[in-house]
């Protein structure tokens, strides 16, 4: 019989990046997708980091960077308890137990209440809830409504990066496109260096995510990147896509002449 959680329901096992992440999470609801794979892809190589991974889920973003950094260690916060649980299983499953920390508590609680460190991390990971309440029809799965209904704003989040980074330490974070004025508000104070890359489901269509880097204490001009196309219009992945999906590219996010994906290692 397959195992069921309260709150999340029925737990399934899948892979992502070929195979190599192995992920317990639930079968209905909030799930791993292409959100998670973009940003992990984006995060800069970060030798031990440590890398803080806020809003972990069941932990897909910091535990596929630690896959793809071998020195990287890894905090993933999670505030639901059993979503946290699961990232645990999913650390232990993957064999990064000695790399990998999971704290159960919420970002927007006291800071003691973290444990952690000011100016521990020289990174942090964000794929905050998307959306106001009332700014879309919340899911009836619980796990799935919040995961994509903020409570209040992202201040909160950009407040704890602020606290929680080293000078120097990035920040990297997908949202919806429509939220670029409020991402960019939240990193006016404290960040520079902002490099935005819009995400399009399609080449003709709008876009719908922003995968967004910025720099703690940087004060260097904002950029806008060249945009990644999704899909092809006859259906399936394009190549970059495919690629990335795989792990076997990452999400240029400097501002360089490099293509906009780039294969590891290359």
């Amino acid at each position: 019989m397959a195992e069921k959680l309260p709150g999340l329901g029925e737990i399934v096992e899948d892979r992502l990046l070929d195979g190599r992440l192995l992920l317990r999470q639930p079968r209905r609801g909030h799930r791993a997708g292409s959100d998670a794979i973009l940003l992990a892809a984006a995060l800069p190589a970060l030798g031990e980091g440590p890398l803080l991974d806020i809003g972990a889920g069941v932990g897909t973003v910091g535990l596929a960077a630690a896959l793809e950094q071998p020195a990287l260690q890894v905090v993933l916060l999670e505030r639901d308890p059993e979503l946290a649980t699961l990232a645990a299983q999913n650390m232990a499953l993957n064999d990064l137990a000695d790399r990998v920390e999971v704290v159960a508590a919420d970002i927007a609680g006291p800071a003691a209440a973290l444990g952690l460190s000011p100016g521990r991390f020289a990174c942090v990971a964000m794929n905050p809830p998307f959306y106001p309440p009332g700014g879309t029809k919340a899911s009836p799965v619980p796990n799935r409504r919040a995961a994509h209904v903020v409570d209040g704003s992202l201040e909160p989040w950009f407040k704890a990066a602020r606290r929680l980074l080293r000078p120097g330490g990035r920040i990297v974070l997908i949202h919806r496109a429509q939220a670029l004025a409020e991402v960019l508000e939240g990193l006016a104070t404290g960040f520079g260096a902002v490099a935005i890359r819009p995400v399009h489901a399609l080449a003709e269509r709008p876009a719908i995510r922003i995968v967004v880097t910025a720099i703690l204490g940087s004060k260097k001009p904002a950029a806008l990147l060249p945009a990644f196309v999704l899909n092809r219009p006859d259906g399936g992945f394009t190549p970059d896509s495919e690629a990335l999906h795989r792990g076997r590219a990452r999400l240029v996010m400097a501002v360089t002449d490099e293509p906009t994906a780039r294969a590891r290692g290359q």
